[in-house]
């Protein structure tokens, strides 16, 4: 809050005008995650996946697992940036362990 001070010299009398400035908020930036189809990771691995870190049902975990194989990408979800860094990292590490080259990567929405 900013203050300025007016008055009157003579009188003595002073008055005090305040403003308040409104922070604008933005809504964050976000960011899609998507899985990249390979010829080498089991598709029932993909589901696993999908179920796992992004809270997907069974058909909805097929259905995108079928995209990435047919179309060679699917969009698992939309998060802010750290979400969605965490899930690719996640996923990533988790393919890793189990030795399967399944890729994940995140885009701006």
């Amino acid at each position: 809050m900013a203050e300025r001070k007016q008055g009157d010299q003579a009188t003595g009398v002073r008055t005090a005008v305040v403003t308040q400035t409104k922070a604008k908020t933005q809504k964050p930036a976000m960011y899609r995650v998507l899985l990249l189809n390979d010829d080498y990771t089991p598709m029932e691995f993909v589901v696993y996946i999908l179920e796992q870190f992004f809270n997907k049902s069974r058909e909805d975990a097929t259905r995108i697992m079928l995209l990435v194989h047919q179309h060679g990408v699917g969009v698992c979800g939309v998060y802010t940036y750290e979400v969605a860094e965490t899930k690719v990292a996640q996923v990533v590490d988790t393919a890793r362990r189990h030795q399967h080259p399944l890729q994940c990567t995140m885009e701006k929405d």
